[in-house]
Protein backbone atom coordinates (compact mmCIF):
# COMPACT_ATOMS: atom_id res chain seq x y z
CA UNK A 1 0.00 0.00 0.00
CA UNK A 2 1.56 3.49 -0.72
CA UNK A 3 2.24 5.50 2.05
CA UNK A 4 2.34 9.39 1.25
CA UNK A 5 4.24 11.23 3.53
CA UNK A 6 6.10 9.59 5.74
CA UNK A 7 7.78 6.43 5.86
CA UNK A 8 6.02 3.18 7.63
CA UNK A 9 3.70 4.25 9.90
CA UNK A 10 5.13 7.37 10.96
CA UNK A 11 7.44 6.03 14.05
CA UNK A 12 7.32 4.55 17.33
CA UNK A 13 4.91 6.97 18.76
CA UNK A 14 1.80 5.46 16.53
CA UNK A 15 0.56 2.02 16.30
CA UNK A 16 -1.12 0.15 14.02
CA UNK A 17 -4.24 -1.92 14.62
CA UNK A 18 -4.86 -3.49 10.96
CA UNK A 19 -2.56 -6.32 11.59
CA UNK A 20 -2.03 -8.70 15.00
CA UNK A 21 -4.57 -10.26 16.94
CA UNK A 22 -7.68 -8.24 18.09
CA UNK A 23 -8.52 -9.39 21.53
CA UNK A 24 -5.03 -8.35 21.87
CA UNK A 25 -4.68 -4.84 20.23
CA UNK A 26 -8.22 -3.84 21.59
CA UNK A 27 -7.19 -4.76 24.99
CA UNK A 28 -3.90 -3.06 24.78
CA UNK A 29 -5.27 0.39 23.70
CA UNK A 30 -8.62 0.43 25.93
CA UNK A 31 -6.25 -0.52 29.21
CA UNK A 32 -4.25 3.14 28.89
CA UNK A 33 -7.60 4.76 27.49
CA UNK A 34 -9.31 3.48 30.45
CA UNK A 35 -6.94 4.89 32.56
CA UNK A 36 -7.11 8.20 31.28
CA UNK A 37 -11.20 7.73 31.90
CA UNK A 38 -10.78 6.96 35.49
CA UNK A 39 -8.30 10.45 35.94
CA UNK A 40 -10.71 12.09 34.38
CA UNK A 41 -13.58 10.91 36.51
CA UNK A 42 -11.53 10.32 39.59
CA UNK A 43 -10.81 14.36 39.71
CA UNK A 44 -14.55 15.03 38.76
CA UNK A 45 -15.49 12.76 42.01
CA UNK A 46 -12.82 14.92 44.27
CA UNK A 47 -15.04 17.96 43.04
CA UNK A 48 -17.81 16.54 44.51
CA UNK A 49 -16.67 15.03 47.69
CA UNK A 50 -14.51 18.12 48.18
CA UNK A 51 -17.83 20.00 47.91
CA UNK A 52 -20.55 17.78 49.78
CA UNK A 53 -18.19 17.30 52.68
CA UNK A 54 -17.01 20.43 53.10
CA UNK A 55 -19.68 22.88 51.59
CA UNK A 56 -22.56 20.31 52.54
CA UNK A 57 -25.53 18.54 50.96
CA UNK A 58 -27.03 21.96 49.16
CA UNK A 59 -23.94 22.33 47.61
CA UNK A 60 -23.93 19.35 46.32
CA UNK A 61 -27.07 19.37 45.37
CA UNK A 62 -26.10 22.31 43.15
CA UNK A 63 -23.67 20.93 41.21
CA UNK A 64 -25.09 17.60 40.58
CA UNK A 65 -28.28 19.61 39.26
CA UNK A 66 -26.01 20.71 36.55
CA UNK A 67 -25.08 17.56 35.35
CA UNK A 68 -27.40 16.71 32.25
CA UNK A 69 -26.33 20.57 30.95
CA UNK A 70 -22.59 19.78 31.22
CA UNK A 71 -23.28 16.52 29.63
CA UNK A 72 -25.03 18.26 26.80
CA UNK A 73 -23.07 20.76 25.94
CA UNK A 74 -19.48 19.82 26.70
CA UNK A 75 -20.76 15.99 25.23
CA UNK A 76 -21.18 17.74 22.23
CA UNK A 77 -17.97 19.15 22.43
CA UNK A 78 -16.09 15.82 22.79
CA UNK A 79 -18.53 14.13 20.32
CA UNK A 80 -17.37 16.48 17.72
CA UNK A 81 -13.71 15.99 18.62
CA UNK A 82 -14.61 12.82 18.44
CA UNK A 83 -16.18 12.62 14.96
CA UNK A 84 -13.05 14.94 13.53
CA UNK A 85 -10.65 12.18 14.66
CA UNK A 86 -12.35 9.30 12.61
CA UNK A 87 -11.15 10.36 8.94
CA UNK A 88 -8.04 10.90 10.88
CA UNK A 89 -8.24 7.45 11.80
CA UNK A 90 -9.47 6.06 8.34
CA UNK A 91 -6.42 7.51 6.72
CA UNK A 92 -3.76 6.46 8.90
CA UNK A 93 -5.13 3.15 8.14
CA UNK A 94 -4.68 3.74 4.80
CA UNK A 95 -1.36 5.49 4.65
CA UNK A 96 -2.40 8.14 3.45
CA UNK A 97 -0.71 10.82 5.34
CA UNK A 98 -0.93 14.02 3.62
CA UNK A 99 -4.42 13.30 3.75
CA UNK A 100 -4.21 12.91 7.24
CA UNK A 101 -2.60 16.45 7.63
CA UNK A 102 -5.05 18.05 5.72
CA UNK A 103 -7.48 16.88 7.76
CA UNK A 104 -5.87 17.76 11.17
CA UNK A 105 -5.38 21.34 10.15
CA UNK A 106 -9.06 21.43 8.87
CA UNK A 107 -10.18 20.13 11.98
CA UNK A 108 -8.14 22.78 14.06
CA UNK A 109 -9.85 25.19 11.99
CA UNK A 110 -13.33 24.02 12.64
CA UNK A 111 -12.38 23.68 16.22
CA UNK A 112 -11.67 27.24 17.11
CA UNK A 113 -14.87 28.59 15.18
CA UNK A 114 -17.56 26.01 17.13
CA UNK A 115 -15.43 26.79 20.34
CA UNK A 116 -15.59 31.02 19.63
CA UNK A 117 -19.39 30.26 19.32
CA UNK A 118 -20.57 28.23 21.92
CA UNK A 119 -18.74 29.79 24.75
CA UNK A 120 -20.46 32.92 23.61
CA UNK A 121 -23.80 31.41 23.05
CA UNK A 122 -24.08 28.89 26.32
CA UNK A 123 -22.74 31.25 28.91
CA UNK A 124 -25.80 34.11 27.97
CA UNK A 125 -27.91 31.27 28.27
CA UNK A 126 -26.94 29.55 31.28
CA UNK A 127 -29.30 30.99 33.65
CA UNK A 128 -32.19 30.66 31.60
CA UNK A 129 -31.25 27.21 31.31
CA UNK A 130 -31.39 26.42 34.82
CA UNK A 131 -34.36 28.26 35.03
CA UNK A 132 -36.41 26.11 32.51
CA UNK A 133 -34.98 23.51 34.05
CA UNK A 134 -36.59 24.29 37.36
CA UNK A 135 -33.67 23.87 39.36
CA UNK A 136 -34.81 24.52 43.17
CA UNK A 137 -34.23 28.03 44.08
CA UNK A 138 -32.37 26.88 47.35
CA UNK A 139 -29.53 26.08 44.83
CA UNK A 140 -30.01 27.74 41.67
CA UNK A 141 -27.42 30.80 42.65
CA UNK A 142 -24.91 27.91 43.26
CA UNK A 143 -25.85 26.43 40.53
CA UNK A 144 -25.30 29.05 38.33
CA UNK A 145 -22.00 30.28 39.79
CA UNK A 146 -20.13 26.83 39.15
CA UNK A 147 -21.69 25.80 35.59
CA UNK A 148 -21.03 28.98 34.32
CA UNK A 149 -17.14 28.87 35.30
CA UNK A 150 -17.16 24.89 33.14
CA UNK A 151 -18.68 26.58 30.10
CA UNK A 152 -16.07 29.36 30.04
CA UNK A 153 -13.41 26.35 29.93
CA UNK A 154 -15.33 25.03 26.36
CA UNK A 155 -12.46 26.03 24.57
CA UNK A 156 -10.04 24.20 26.24
CA UNK A 157 -12.38 21.20 26.12
CA UNK A 158 -11.82 21.80 22.60
CA UNK A 159 -8.20 21.71 22.91
CA UNK A 160 -7.70 18.66 24.80
CA UNK A 161 -10.68 16.20 23.24
CA UNK A 162 -9.55 17.10 19.82
CA UNK A 163 -5.35 16.62 20.60
CA UNK A 164 -6.34 13.95 22.51
CA UNK A 165 -8.47 12.32 19.83
CA UNK A 166 -5.96 12.93 16.68
CA UNK A 167 -3.73 11.11 19.17
CA UNK A 168 -5.26 8.15 19.88
CA UNK A 169 -6.45 8.07 16.13
CA UNK A 170 -2.54 7.03 15.55
CA UNK A 171 -2.59 4.37 17.82
CA UNK A 172 -1.27 5.98 21.17
CA UNK A 173 -3.63 5.51 23.68
CA UNK A 174 -1.30 5.82 26.47
CA UNK A 175 -0.08 9.81 26.34
CA UNK A 176 -2.96 11.44 26.82
CA UNK A 177 -3.32 9.29 30.02
CA UNK A 178 0.08 10.93 31.11
CA UNK A 179 -1.21 14.31 31.18
CA UNK A 180 -4.16 13.45 32.74
CA UNK A 181 -1.92 11.78 35.66
CA UNK A 182 -0.50 15.57 35.75
CA UNK A 183 -3.80 17.45 35.78
CA UNK A 184 -5.65 15.16 38.22
CA UNK A 185 -3.13 16.18 40.47
CA UNK A 186 -3.35 19.85 40.01
CA UNK A 187 -6.80 19.48 39.81
CA UNK A 188 -7.22 18.17 43.68
CA UNK A 189 -4.59 20.84 44.79
CA UNK A 190 -6.49 23.64 43.33
CA UNK A 191 -10.04 21.82 44.73
CA UNK A 192 -8.33 22.52 48.29
CA UNK A 193 -7.05 25.71 47.96
CA UNK A 194 -10.01 27.22 46.05
CA UNK A 195 -12.32 25.76 48.73
CA UNK A 196 -10.36 25.51 52.39
CA UNK A 197 -8.30 28.48 51.48
CA UNK A 198 -9.65 30.91 49.34
CA UNK A 199 -13.23 30.32 50.22
CA UNK A 200 -14.48 30.21 46.58
CA UNK A 201 -17.68 28.23 46.97
CA UNK A 202 -18.28 26.04 44.28
CA UNK A 203 -16.92 28.24 41.52
CA UNK A 204 -13.80 26.90 43.06
CA UNK A 205 -13.85 23.49 41.72
CA UNK A 206 -15.55 24.76 38.22
CA UNK A 207 -12.16 26.64 37.87
CA UNK A 208 -9.60 23.54 38.90
CA UNK A 209 -11.49 21.48 36.30
CA UNK A 210 -10.81 23.91 33.45
CA UNK A 211 -7.18 24.76 34.70
CA UNK A 212 -6.38 21.28 34.92
CA UNK A 213 -7.82 20.20 31.54
CA UNK A 214 -6.03 23.35 30.25
CA UNK A 215 -2.82 22.03 30.86
CA UNK A 216 -3.57 18.72 29.75
CA UNK A 217 -4.75 20.11 26.23
CA UNK A 218 -1.09 22.26 26.41
CA UNK A 219 0.65 19.15 26.87
CA UNK A 220 -1.03 17.26 24.10
CA UNK A 221 0.02 19.92 21.69
CA UNK A 222 3.95 20.25 22.79
CA UNK A 223 3.71 15.97 22.43
CA UNK A 224 2.35 16.36 18.76
CA UNK A 225 4.22 18.98 17.96
CA UNK A 226 7.40 16.96 19.09
CA UNK A 227 6.93 13.48 18.53
CA UNK A 228 4.76 13.32 15.79
CA UNK A 229 6.59 13.72 12.65
CA UNK A 230 3.60 12.51 9.99
CA UNK A 231 1.88 16.17 12.06
CA UNK A 232 3.89 18.19 10.52
CA UNK A 233 1.87 20.50 8.50
CA UNK A 234 3.20 22.72 5.71
CA UNK A 235 1.67 26.11 4.90
CA UNK A 236 -0.47 24.91 2.04
CA UNK A 237 -2.09 22.18 4.44
CA UNK A 238 -2.74 24.59 6.88
CA UNK A 239 -5.49 26.27 4.17
CA UNK A 240 -8.97 25.75 4.83
CA UNK A 241 -10.71 23.48 2.26
CA UNK A 242 -14.43 22.73 1.48
CA UNK A 243 -13.79 18.89 0.75
CA UNK A 244 -12.34 18.03 3.66
CA UNK A 245 -14.15 20.53 6.23
CA UNK A 246 -17.42 18.50 4.56
CA UNK A 247 -16.10 15.46 5.96
CA UNK A 248 -14.87 16.31 9.16
CA UNK A 249 -18.47 18.12 9.70
CA UNK A 250 -20.66 15.05 8.49
CA UNK A 251 -18.47 12.59 10.98
CA UNK A 252 -17.95 15.31 13.58
CA UNK A 253 -21.90 16.71 13.95
CA UNK A 254 -23.67 13.62 13.73
CA UNK A 255 -21.34 12.24 16.76
CA UNK A 256 -21.73 16.00 18.82
CA UNK A 257 -25.64 15.65 18.36
CA UNK A 258 -26.02 12.28 19.54
CA UNK A 259 -24.31 13.35 22.86
CA UNK A 260 -26.36 16.14 22.75
CA UNK A 261 -29.55 14.62 21.72
CA UNK A 262 -28.69 11.47 24.50
CA UNK A 263 -28.51 14.71 27.15
CA UNK A 264 -31.71 16.16 26.01
CA UNK A 265 -33.39 13.34 27.70
CA UNK A 266 -30.98 13.75 30.52
CA UNK A 267 -31.93 17.19 31.08
CA UNK A 268 -35.99 16.37 30.55
CA UNK A 269 -35.23 13.95 33.14
CA UNK A 270 -33.45 16.30 35.29
CA UNK A 271 -36.09 18.56 35.27
CA UNK A 272 -38.35 15.74 36.41
CA UNK A 273 -35.95 15.44 39.69
CA UNK A 274 -35.57 18.93 40.45
CA UNK A 275 -39.17 18.85 40.71
CA UNK A 276 -38.76 15.83 43.81
CA UNK A 277 -36.97 18.63 45.53
CA UNK A 278 -32.85 18.95 46.74
CA UNK A 279 -32.81 15.61 48.47
CA UNK A 280 -33.57 13.45 44.88
CA UNK A 281 -31.14 15.47 43.34
CA UNK A 282 -28.23 15.05 45.77
CA UNK A 283 -28.96 11.29 45.74
CA UNK A 284 -28.82 11.43 41.64
CA UNK A 285 -25.80 13.56 41.92
CA UNK A 286 -24.03 11.12 44.35
CA UNK A 287 -25.10 7.83 42.22
CA UNK A 288 -24.12 9.11 39.24
CA UNK A 289 -20.72 10.19 40.03
CA UNK A 290 -20.19 6.57 41.35
CA UNK A 291 -22.10 5.32 38.35
CA UNK A 292 -19.72 7.50 36.07
CA UNK A 293 -16.57 6.11 37.77
CA UNK A 294 -18.18 2.60 37.44
CA UNK A 295 -18.96 2.99 33.70
CA UNK A 296 -15.02 3.85 32.42
CA UNK A 297 -14.81 0.75 30.77
CA UNK A 298 -17.19 1.01 28.44
CA UNK A 299 -16.67 4.04 27.74
CA UNK A 300 -13.18 3.09 26.90
CA UNK A 301 -13.92 0.20 24.55
CA UNK A 302 -16.27 2.42 22.90
CA UNK A 303 -13.53 4.75 22.03
CA UNK A 304 -10.86 1.85 21.24
CA UNK A 305 -13.44 0.51 18.75
CA UNK A 306 -13.55 3.90 17.01
CA UNK A 307 -10.39 3.95 16.70
CA UNK A 308 -10.07 0.32 15.59
CA UNK A 309 -13.04 0.46 12.89
CA UNK A 310 -11.47 3.54 11.27
CA UNK A 311 -8.11 2.14 10.93
CA UNK A 312 -9.71 -1.32 9.75
CA UNK A 313 -11.90 0.09 7.53
CA UNK A 314 -9.09 2.27 6.26
CA UNK A 315 -6.77 -0.56 5.28
CA UNK A 316 -10.05 -2.50 3.97
CA UNK A 317 -10.02 -5.26 6.15
CA UNK A 318 -13.40 -6.13 7.28
CA UNK A 319 -13.47 -9.17 8.81
CA UNK A 320 -11.20 -7.94 11.59
CA UNK A 321 -13.90 -5.37 12.35
CA UNK A 322 -16.52 -8.39 12.96
CA UNK A 323 -13.87 -10.01 15.02
CA UNK A 324 -13.11 -7.04 17.21
CA UNK A 325 -16.47 -6.18 18.18
CA UNK A 326 -17.09 -9.96 19.57
CA UNK A 327 -13.71 -9.36 21.54
CA UNK A 328 -14.96 -5.99 22.53
CA UNK A 329 -18.36 -7.83 24.07
CA UNK A 330 -16.62 -10.33 25.89
CA UNK A 331 -14.21 -7.90 28.09
CA UNK A 332 -17.65 -5.90 28.49
CA UNK A 333 -20.16 -8.65 29.53
CA UNK A 334 -17.52 -9.88 31.59
CA UNK A 335 -16.83 -6.77 33.55
CA UNK A 336 -20.52 -5.59 33.72
CA UNK A 337 -21.17 -9.23 36.10
CA UNK A 338 -17.92 -7.85 38.16
CA UNK A 339 -19.23 -4.49 38.33
CA UNK A 340 -22.88 -5.45 39.29
CA UNK A 341 -21.65 -7.35 42.07
CA UNK A 342 -19.01 -4.67 43.57
CA UNK A 343 -22.06 -2.18 43.43
CA UNK A 344 -24.79 -4.15 44.30
CA UNK A 345 -23.00 -5.26 47.40
CA UNK A 346 -20.62 -2.20 48.43
CA UNK A 347 -22.81 0.72 46.02
CA UNK A 348 -24.05 2.35 49.72
CA UNK A 349 -20.58 2.34 51.44
CA UNK A 350 -19.02 3.73 48.47
CA UNK A 351 -21.55 6.54 48.06
CA UNK A 352 -20.63 7.63 51.72
CA UNK A 353 -17.35 9.28 50.02
CA UNK A 354 -19.59 12.06 49.01
CA UNK A 355 -22.01 12.09 52.04
CA UNK A 356 -22.08 11.89 55.82
CA UNK A 357 -23.61 8.72 57.10
CA UNK A 358 -26.56 11.04 58.58
CA UNK A 359 -27.65 11.63 55.64
CA UNK A 360 -29.62 8.16 55.50
CA UNK A 361 -32.71 8.90 52.49
CA UNK A 362 -29.74 9.99 50.06
CA UNK A 363 -27.63 7.01 51.34
CA UNK A 364 -30.62 4.67 50.30
CA UNK A 365 -31.84 5.90 47.15
CA UNK A 366 -28.14 6.45 45.65
CA UNK A 367 -27.83 2.54 46.67
CA UNK A 368 -31.13 1.78 44.98
CA UNK A 369 -30.21 4.02 41.75
CA UNK A 370 -27.00 1.95 41.51
CA UNK A 371 -28.12 -1.53 41.99
CA UNK A 372 -30.81 -0.98 39.09
CA UNK A 373 -28.26 0.64 36.45
CA UNK A 374 -25.40 -1.77 37.53
CA UNK A 375 -27.69 -4.83 36.52
CA UNK A 376 -28.33 -3.07 32.99
CA UNK A 377 -24.81 -2.87 32.34
CA UNK A 378 -24.65 -5.47 29.67
CA UNK A 379 -27.00 -3.30 27.39
CA UNK A 380 -24.50 -0.02 28.33
CA UNK A 381 -21.76 -2.84 26.74
CA UNK A 382 -23.74 -2.98 23.68
CA UNK A 383 -24.58 0.76 22.90
CA UNK A 384 -20.93 1.95 23.21
CA UNK A 385 -19.26 -0.94 21.14
CA UNK A 386 -21.53 -1.06 18.08
CA UNK A 387 -22.03 2.87 18.21
CA UNK A 388 -18.16 3.58 18.39
CA UNK A 389 -17.69 1.18 15.80
CA UNK A 390 -20.85 2.43 13.66
CA UNK A 391 -19.25 5.51 13.73
CA UNK A 392 -15.46 4.74 13.09
CA UNK A 393 -17.21 2.56 10.44
CA UNK A 394 -17.74 5.96 8.90
CA UNK A 395 -21.49 6.34 9.65
CA UNK A 396 -21.96 8.75 12.01
CA UNK A 397 -25.31 9.59 11.25
CA UNK A 398 -26.67 6.48 12.77
CA UNK A 399 -25.50 7.81 15.79
CA UNK A 400 -27.88 10.62 16.38
CA UNK A 401 -30.72 8.01 15.62
CA UNK A 402 -29.26 6.10 18.64
CA UNK A 403 -29.19 9.46 20.47
CA UNK A 404 -32.69 10.09 19.97
CA UNK A 405 -33.67 6.63 20.64
CA UNK A 406 -32.16 7.40 24.19
CA UNK A 407 -33.43 10.72 24.59
CA UNK A 408 -37.34 9.25 23.80
CA UNK A 409 -36.41 6.72 26.58
CA UNK A 410 -35.57 9.25 29.54
CA UNK A 411 -38.35 11.32 27.80
CA UNK A 412 -40.60 9.03 28.50
CA UNK A 413 -39.74 8.52 31.91
CA UNK A 414 -39.37 11.81 32.97
CA UNK A 415 -42.97 13.13 31.19
CA UNK A 416 -44.36 9.94 32.22
CA UNK A 417 -43.23 8.33 34.99
CA UNK A 418 -41.83 10.21 37.43
CA UNK A 419 -44.72 12.13 37.94
CA UNK A 420 -46.87 9.34 39.15
CA UNK A 421 -44.03 6.57 40.75
CA UNK A 422 -41.73 9.40 42.00
CA UNK A 423 -38.11 8.27 42.68
CA UNK A 424 -38.47 4.85 41.62
CA UNK A 425 -38.56 5.60 38.05
CA UNK A 426 -35.84 7.96 37.69
CA UNK A 427 -33.56 4.77 38.52
CA UNK A 428 -34.86 2.86 35.26
CA UNK A 429 -34.53 5.69 32.88
CA UNK A 430 -30.47 4.76 31.88
CA UNK A 431 -31.79 1.28 31.33
CA UNK A 432 -35.07 2.07 29.12
CA UNK A 433 -32.61 4.24 27.17
CA UNK A 434 -30.04 1.48 26.80
CA UNK A 435 -32.75 -0.96 25.61
CA UNK A 436 -33.93 1.43 22.88
CA UNK A 437 -30.62 2.01 21.33
CA UNK A 438 -29.50 -1.11 21.10
CA UNK A 439 -32.73 -2.17 19.50
CA UNK A 440 -31.81 0.18 16.99
CA UNK A 441 -27.67 -0.36 17.18
CA UNK A 442 -27.72 -3.86 16.46
CA UNK A 443 -29.45 -4.05 13.07
CA UNK A 444 -27.49 -1.04 12.22
CA UNK A 445 -24.37 -2.40 12.37
CA UNK A 446 -24.87 -5.45 10.21
CA UNK A 447 -26.46 -3.08 8.09
CA UNK A 448 -23.30 -1.15 7.91
CA UNK A 449 -21.25 -4.00 7.28
CA UNK A 450 -23.02 -5.32 4.13
CA UNK A 451 -23.14 -1.78 2.65
CA UNK A 452 -18.74 -1.55 2.88
CA UNK A 453 -18.40 -5.34 2.02
CA UNK A 454 -20.72 -4.29 -1.30
CA UNK A 455 -18.47 -1.25 -1.86
CA UNK A 456 -15.35 -2.17 -1.06
CA UNK A 457 -15.97 -5.35 -3.78
CA UNK A 458 -17.37 -3.30 -6.56
CA UNK A 459 -13.70 -1.50 -5.75
CA UNK A 460 -12.16 -4.38 -6.19
CA UNK A 461 -14.04 -5.49 -9.39
CA UNK A 462 -12.90 -2.23 -10.97
CA UNK A 463 -9.55 -2.73 -10.04
CA UNK A 464 -9.69 -6.15 -11.67
CA UNK A 465 -11.25 -5.12 -14.77
CA UNK A 466 -8.36 -2.14 -14.95
CA UNK A 467 -5.43 -4.94 -15.51
CA UNK A 468 -7.72 -6.88 -17.86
Amino acid sequence: MQKNGAAGKGGSTVKDLTNGAPFRLILGFAVPMLLGLLFQQFYSMVDTIIVGKWLGVTSLAAVGSTGSINFMILGFCSGVCTGFAIPVAQKFGAGDYKALRRFVANSAWMAVLFAAVMTVAVCLLCRNILEWMNTPEDIIDQAYSYIFVIFLGIPVTYLYNLLAGIIRALGDSKTPVYFLMLSSVINIVLDIVSIGVLNMGVAGPAWATVISQAVSGVLCLIYIRKKFEILHIGKEEWKLDGWYVGRLLSAGIPMGLQYSITAIGSVILQTAVNSLGSAAVASVAAANKVGGFFACPFEALGGTMATYAGQNVGAQKLERIGKGVRAAVVLGFTYSLIACGVLTLFGRTVVLLFVDAEEAQILTQAHQYLKINSASYVLLTLVNVIRFCIQGLGYSTFAIIAGICEMIARALIGFGFVPIFGYEAVCFASPLAWVFADLFLIPAYFICMKRLRKMFGARQEERAKGFA
